[in-house]
C-alpha cells in the first residue's frame, strides 16, 4: 500500500483592515451632519376649495377677501369683485409693503364691524413667479408689529386659499353691467 503524505492546510481567519473605512466615516459623518443643519423645510398650510351647494357657494363667495396678483399691479377686493385698492408695482416688483398696510386697514375695518375674518383668497395670473406667490402668502398671513417694546408677528389672514385670477376683460365687462 502506498502511503501518501497529504498535508492539509489549516484555515486561518482573514484579518479585516478597516482603517480606510474608518477614515471615510470620519470625514463623511460630519459632512452629512453639517448638511442636515443647513437644509430647512418650510411648510405652507393652504386651504383647497371644497365641493358644496351652488347657492351656498355663491352667497359665501360674495363675502370673500381677494388678493389678485396681476403683471402690473395687485388688486385687493372685498367683497369678491369689488376693488378696495389697486397697488401698482414698483420697479417691476409687487409693492408688498403697501399691500400689507391695506390688508391691515381692511382687517381693522372688519373688526370695527364685528366681523372676524381669517380667510383670504389669492388669485394669480398664469406665469406668476413662485417667489411672488410665496411673498404674497407671507404678506397676507401676518405683519410685524411692536407690542410692549418687542417686535411680534401679528395675525392678518392665516387661512389662505389659492386660485386663478379672472381675465381683466371679464372684469371690465361685469363692471359695465
Amino acid at each position: 500500500m502506498l502511503k501518501l503524505n497529504i498535508r492539509r492546510r489549516t484555515h486561518r481567519e482573514a484579518e479585516l483592515d478597516i482603517t480606510s473605512f474608518m477614515s471615510l466615516m470620519t470625514i463623511l459623518v460630519p459632512v452629512l451632519l453639517l448638511n442636515m443643519v443647513f437644509s430647512h423645510i418650510s411648510v405652507l398650510k393652504l386651504n383647497l376649495p371644497g365641493l358644496s351647494d351652488a347657492s351656498v357657494a355663491s352667497a359665501e363667495e360674495n363675502r370673500q377677501l381677494e388678493l389678485v396678483l396681476r403683471q402690473s399691479h395687485v388688486d385687493i377686493n372685498y367683497p369678491a369683485g369689488m376693488r378696495v385698492k389697486r397697488v401698482p408695482h414698483v420697479d417691476g416688483e409687487p409693492d408688498f409693503a403697501t399691500v400689507s398696510t391695506v390688508l391691515q386697514e381692511v382687517k381693522r375695518q372688519l373688526g370695527e364691524k364685528s366681523i372676524d375674518k381669517k380667510d383670504l383668497v389669492i388669485l394669480s395670473e398664469k406665469g406668476t413667479p413662485y417667489k411672488t406667490l410665496v411673498s404674497a402668502m407671507d404678506t397676507a398671513r401676518s405683519y410685524r408689529a411692536v407690542v410692549a417694546a418687542s417686535v411680534v408677528d401679528a395675525e392678518l389672514f392665516p387661512q389662505i386659499s389659492l386660485g386663478d385670477a379672472p381675465g381683466e376683460q371679464m372684469l371690465q365687462a361685469t363692471a359695465g353691467k
